[in-house]
């Protein structure tokens, strides 16, 4: 029971800790996550202001893989390259053993309640008192974070004592290496934190529960252990981000490979010629010299490690877009087609991720076999609605890069087609994003026990199933009354609008409604309209010409 109740304590320390690593990591993201940004971009011009940006901002981070997600995510904006992507990562595996220092250095030798609990107090105070502000909130959430980061590390420290004292320890200790090497690869990857590991380790080396070497190899365990997160974020990236990921992984297995291999000749350094006898330090010394050592010596190979990755992931070099990526920009004509393609895209894909956000079924929503191809490689239909968004704002990105460069070499007449088709794509986003916007009040109609608020619910839903079965039929049908058809549609809609909300002010007058509730059917109304409204507008920018479009906007006005 006693083992029981030890080995409880020692999961709650952990989750302890975790947990604190957690609100240190949100704390300070948010109260310094675009200055700490800039700061990459601007440190990380040259392989080696990269690797000290990366150890930096580590340093006061604490969390690697916070640093390298972020990083993933600027190679994908195509704001690094991946040999400063890289350097920057090799910089943060040596800032985080900051933290490892702390532990070694405070934990094990003062009592740790003396700095826990004050900070936990003046946190929770400020939480309460001032917790609205937001930079108080993360200034609590860090002095929380600090707290809890020492009481968890006692939990595993006196649960630890408690196992030695029960449990014969040095049974396993003839266990070959390679087996300590996995079981720190194991625990990393289950809590996610390298961290968590190097303080369990401390903590067992700290009561004797293993030896110094046996530590050495779970720490080295615990380098590739960390990947796996990395790489997750990984799957479905363009082709850099996948490079970066195996990029990274390559290399936290040569190193790993590498120091276990001489992993003797590096403790009788440590111990020997540097004289560090004792083995909390001597074991986060371990850590930080095989960081910095694969720095000094990776640094040097970075361009030909980029050369070599670029082989891989060739058929993923594709970008979002599904047309204008294979377009020539001095074929001016054959690009404006391409960008229309791309636009018809878009908006099918637009109204795809409306009708979900509705919980409304598309099965009857009509695209060309190009479209359901194109979406079947990009795996779109799988993907939640956040991944979706992003991918909508990825792809408009790419198109607004592709209008700007084709404007310049197209002739005047032209002119008009192209702004129409990029108002078209604009159009469509916002469509989205007034939907998305009120992601909330969705839900809060969705969910709620009074009537007046689903049934207003339902009623609109339905409404937009059928509005937007009638933009497919447009769609799908184009010809020369298009233009009248968007125009009735268009009357509909603010017709609609209107009597929605006349409607529902005489349904409230016999209802008990708090005023939130007022506050959220009436914001949904208008935003479902302005939707609604700008899918028209991406309609007509993208079948109607110059003249009908005019047309259009008049009679609309």
């Amino acid at each position: 029971m006693e083992i029981l109740i030890l080995i409880l304590k020692l999961s709650a320390g952990i989750g302890l800790f975790l947990f604190a690593m957690y609100l240190l990591e949100e704390s300070l993201k948010n109260l310094s996550g675009r200055n700490f940004k800039i700061f990459l971009q601007r440190i990380s011009k040259n392989a080696l202001g990269a690797v000290t940006g990366g150890a930096i901002v580590t340093s006061i981070l604490q969390s690697s893989s916070m640093v390298s997600l972020m990083v993933l995510a600027f190679v994908g904006a195509g704001v690094f390259t991946m040999k400063n992507a890289f350097a920057i990562i090799l910089g943060a595996n040596l800032g985080t053993t900051i933290d490892s220092w702390l532990v070694a250095t405070i934990g094990f030798k003062i009592n740790i309640e003396v700095i826990a609990y004050p900070s936990i107090f003046i946190g929770g105070l400020l939480l309460i008192l001032f917790g609205k502000r937001q930079s108080i909130k993360y200034i609590s959430y860090f002095l929380f974070g600090f707290g809890l980061l020492f009481i968890g590390l006692s939990f595993m420290k006196t649960a630890m004592e408690g196992q030695v004292k029960n449990f014969d320890f040095t049974q396993y200790a003839d266990l070959p290496l390679i087996a300590f090497l996995v079981i720190g690869f194991i625990i990393t990857l289950l809590v996610q934190s390298s961290s968590v590991t190097m303080a369990l380790t401390l903590t067992a080396l700290h009561t004797s529960a293993i030896d110094f070497q046996i530590a050495a190899v779970i720490v080295l365990g615990s380098e590739t252990g960390t990947t796996i997160k990395l790489m997750l974020s990984g799957i479905g990236g363009t082709a850099s981000k996948k490079r970066v990921v195996l990029g990274n992984l390559l290399f936290n297995i040569a190193l790993t490979g590498f120091a276990f291999v001489f992993l003797k000749p590096i403790l009788h350094v440590i111990t020997n010629i540097f004289k560090i006898s004792n083995p909390l330090i001597a074991l986060v010394t371990f850590s930080s010299l095989i960081n910095l050592c694969s720095i000094l010596v990776f640094l040097p190979l970075l361009n030909p490690f980029v050369r070599f990755l670029e082989r891989f992931f060739k058929d993923t070099d594709a970008t979002t877009a599904a047309y204008i990526c294979n377009a020539n920009i001095s074929e001016t004509q054959t690009s404006l087609h391409l960008f229309k393609l791309e636009a018809a895209y878009f908006l099918h894909n637009s109204m795809l991720i409306n009708l979900e956000q509705l919980d409304i079924e598309t099965s009857w929503l009509q695209s060309s076999q190009d479209i359901n191809r194109i979406n079947a490689s990009k795996k779109f239909h799988v993907k939640t609605l956040e991944e979706k968004y992003e991918f909508l704002k990825l792809l408009q990105g790419e198109l607004q890069l592709f209008y700007i460069a084709l404007r310049s070499k197209l002739k005047e007449d032209d002119y008009q087609e192209l702004n129409q088709f990029v108002s078209s794509v604009r159009s469509s986003m916002y469509a989205v994003k007034s939907l998305k916007d009120i992601k909330s009040n969705i839900s809060n109609l969705v969910r709620s026990s009074k009537n007046i608020k689903f049934k207003l619910f339902i009623a609109l839903k339905n409404q937009t199933e059928s509005f937007y079965k009638t933009l497919n039929a447009i769609i799908e049908k184009h010809d020369k009354y298009s233009s009248n058809k968007l125009h009735t549609a268009y009357n509909e809609i603010q017709n609609q609008y209107h009597v929605t909300l006349d409607n529902f002010y005489n349904d409230a007058h016999h209802s008990t409604l708090a005023g939130i509730d007022t506050t959220t059917i009436i914001l949904f109304n208008r935003e479902l309209f302005t939707s609604n409204r700008a899918m028209i507008l991406a309609i007509k920018d993208l079948l109607l010409d110059e003249k009908e479009a005019e047309q259009f906007e008049e009679l609309t006005v």
